[in-house]
């Protein structure tokens, strides 16, 4: 993602909906779990990290970008400039690596994926979300810098290859995958999505995400998938 999308991608995190939801989605899954020490791989402008820094943890975002290493800084929250692929922390260091929408940045995700289980300590967990399916590829991404979109199957091998053991993998953002795709299907240029929209359909937006939580659609396709794994305890059995 270039400097320019970075900017204009924090001048809307605090009140679009994607933003919000997002947050809430950290929020929802990481508040019953003992704090301890995190890292925010890919933190961008560090909304997440400060999730989880309101909730305890003792998180430091990990940022490739000068602009967005920039942004987090300026907001207060800490962050060392760094590489997904060659992370600047000490093996089994920490019992949290999160990083949401991050990995479809970066040319080789194995890398990544190792990483991430190399500083995790035994038992430590990981929190992963990622865009799904390259049915939905379109100039957005182009746009974003993805490399690609993932699908189920090839998020859990990534997993399991690097040695982790995965917890849970569901689809987000389902129940709007069909207004994303019809979107999509007309737009063939670079260009992102991540744009100002109306308070009340930014609200009705937030709304779908909220209703989806009740309903049984995690295992449908969506526009995004999530990965809860740990890293094994040596001598218990993996599951």
């Amino acid at each position: 993602m270039d400097a320019e999308e970075i900017a204009k991608s924090a001048a809307l995190e605090h009140r679009h909906w994607w933003y919000a939801a997002r947050r809430a989605l950290v929020r929802r899954t990481v508040r019953a779990w003992p704090a301890g020490r995190a890292i925010d791989v890919g933190c961008g402008m560090g909304g997440n990290t400060a999730v989880l820094r309101e909730l305890g943890w003792r998180a430091v975002g990990v940022e490739y970008t000068d602009t967005g290493a920039g942004i987090a800084a300026a907001r207060g929250i800490p962050v060392v400039r760094g590489d997904g692929r060659r992370l600047p922390v000490a093996d089994a260091s920490v019992d949290l690596v999160m990083s949401t929408d991050a990995w479809e940045h970066i040319d080789d995700d194995r890398a990544v994926a190792r990483e991430t289980a190399r500083v995790l300590r035994p038992g430590g967990r990981a929190l992963i979300a990622v865009p799904a399916g390259m049915a939905l590829w379109s100039g957005h991404d182009v746009a974003l810098g993805h490399v690609r979109r993932y699908e189920r199957q090839q998020l859990a091998d990534l997993a399991t290859g690097a040695g982790l053991v995965i917890d849970d993998l569901w689809s987000w953002n389902v129940l709007l995958r069909p207004v994303v795709r019809a979107r999509r299907r007309n737009k063939h240029a670079a260009e992102s999505e991540m744009e100002d929209v109306h308070p009340v359909l930014n609200a009705g937006l937030r709304a779908a995400l909220a209703v989806e939580r009740a309903l049984p659609v995690r295992r449908l396709p969506g526009v995004s998938l999530v990965l809860l794994a740990h890293r094994p305890v040596p001598g218990q059995s993996k599951r």
